[in-house]
C-alpha cells in the first residue's frame, strides 16, 4: 500500500487516480488528518508528501 499525504495540493487526486490505474493501492490522508504513529500503523510501502523526493 502506497501512502499519500495530501496537503491540499488539486494535484493529489489526479495523481491518485493515475497511480489506481495502473493497480497501485493507493491511500490519501489530509496531513492534519493523521499522526506519525498512525503512519507508523499502517507501514506503507510508500511514503509521499507530493512536496520533493518520496520516502521509499
Amino acid at each position: 500500500m502506497l501512502l499519500m499525504i495530501d496537503n491540499y495540493d488539486s494535484f493529489t487526486y489526479n495523481l491518485y487516480q493515475y497511480l489506481c490505474e495502473l493497480g497501485a493501492e493507493v491511500e490519501v490522508v489530509r496531513n492534519d488528518k493523521i499522526s506519525l504513529e498512525e503512519i507508523t500503523d499502517m507501514d506503507p510501502e510508500g511514503l509521499s508528501s507530493l512536496l520533493g523526493r518520496p520516502l521509499h
